[in-house]
């Protein structure tokens, strides 16, 4: 992790891996072709997803075979993985609004349901305190370009609807939890 306690590239990866396997155990193939599967869709193909290994996840005591398949064994996660997923899951998300950023948060919203409905709620919380920071941002950006020519407060406009809308959805999400 990085030092303000958000997660790197690979750990999202790992994240992805862990969440997986918590739901069931897959082969190898199978987990390698999941795990890329959602990254690329969500973030985009990225050379950032190729560090993590499974075999280093195994190696790590995260997971452990469930057969004696030497060609394509079955994976589970172990105790300590399962702790681990927890600490990934629970992690902060930078203020920055990235790809990277995007992906952690759908990450966090596939696998929130493995939590206890305080730390669900919490984690809410924090994804609608982050979109909250984000829209004063914006806001403040527009109240110094508002009288310059050009399209700028246009998507700005948009820019601060959308989160405005969004900040509404994740208090509406956190109540129902």
């Amino acid at each position: 992790m990085y030092t303000d306690n958000t997660l790197t590239p690979k750990e999202t990866v790992r994240f992805c891996a862990l969440g997986t396997l918590a739901e069931t155990a897959l082969s190898y193939s199978q987990l390698a072709i999941s795990v890329r599967h959602f990254i690329d869709r969500v973030q985009g193909p990225s050379l950032d997803v190729l560090g993590t290994s499974i075999e280093l996840l195994k190696y790590e005591g995260l997971v452990e075979t469930a057969d004696d398949n030497l060609d394509d064994p079955t994976f589970q996660i172990t105790v300590k993985g399962r702790d681990e997923l927890i600490e990934l899951l629970t992690a902060n998300i930078r203020a920055t609004n990235s790809d990277h950023n995007t992906l952690i948060e759908a990450l966090k919203f596939r696998y929130l349901h493995l939590l206890p409905k305080p730390q669900q709620r919490d984690q809410a919380e924090l994804l609608q305190e982050r979109a909250e920071i984000e829209v004063s941002r914006l806001i403040d950006l527009r109240a110094h370009y508002n009288d310059e020519p050009g399209h700028l407060i246009d998507w700005l406009d948009r820019e601060i609807d959308e989160l405005e809308n969004r900040i509404v959805w994740l208090d509406r999400f956190k109540q129902r939890l």
